[in-house]
């Protein structure tokens, strides 16, 4: 027959102790469980790795404007040129599409198309071509070539000019990724051509809806 001996019972200070333990372990597990990691991205997540949107340079009516400007909207980027025969106009056709995807939340974008072509592309005929994608989402900036120069640095955009031909025509070398800024002016995402619309948009809606996403 085995004894049995009434449990000690603990002092107050010991059961305060257990209490706040208690307290404590619960609080941890709470906010393990609601920590889950974030949605992943369909684009190149390059948010702390690119300074935020800011520049100087011309629209495409002679304004001057600033990445300030464009505060409050989430902004596409696009280097390019007007007198591109392929990838520029390609790419811009995506971004109409992408979009027409987003509904009524297209109207919390915009697209900024950097002309890295600054000899030919004046204010009137940047107009010209970004409206004939979109009149309402769209609008082209260009500069000196200094102030082109300034902005392709800071964000990490490579462009030359290639050789004239006879006629004095000549084609612009470029970068072709899409950099995506939140309405804060803070670069979230990269997007290429090797990403769908799908992705592009989804993504898009994320950083539109969600300051925080």
């Amino acid at each position: 027959m085995h004894a049995s001996f009434p449990a000690s019972p603990l002092s107050p200070a010991r059961r305060s102790a257990r209490w706040r333990g208690f307290v404590a372990l619960l609080a941890l597990c709470t906010l393990a469980a609601c920590s889950r990691p974030a949605e992943p991205w369909h684009l190149t997540d390059v948010s702390g790795h690119l300074p935020d949107l800011d520049f100087s340079l011309t629209d495409d009516t002679g304004a001057h404007v600033t990445g300030q400007s464009f505060a409050g909207r989430a902004t596409l980027v696009y280097f390019g040129y007007t007198h591109c025969p392929d990838v520029c106009p390609e790419t811009m056709a995506r971004l109409m599409q992408v979009l027409q995807q987003l509904g009524p939340d297209a109207d919390k974008a915009r697209i900024m198309f950097v002309s890295v072509d600054p000899a030919r592309d004046t204010p009137a005929l940047l107009h010209a071509y970004v409206r004939a994608f979109d009149d309402k989402h769209a609008v082209g900036l260009t500069g000196n070539d200094r102030a082109i120069e300034a902005v392709a640095q800071r964000y990490r955009i490579a462009y030359q000019m290639e050789k004239r031909d006879p006629s004095g025509a000549y084609e612009v070398t470029h970068s072709s990724a899409v950099y995506i800024f939140d309405r804060d002016g803070h670069a979230r995402l990269l997007a290429t051509d090797r990403d769908s619309i799908d992705a592009i948009a989804a993504d898009l809606r994320r950083v539109i809806r969600s300051k925080d996403a």
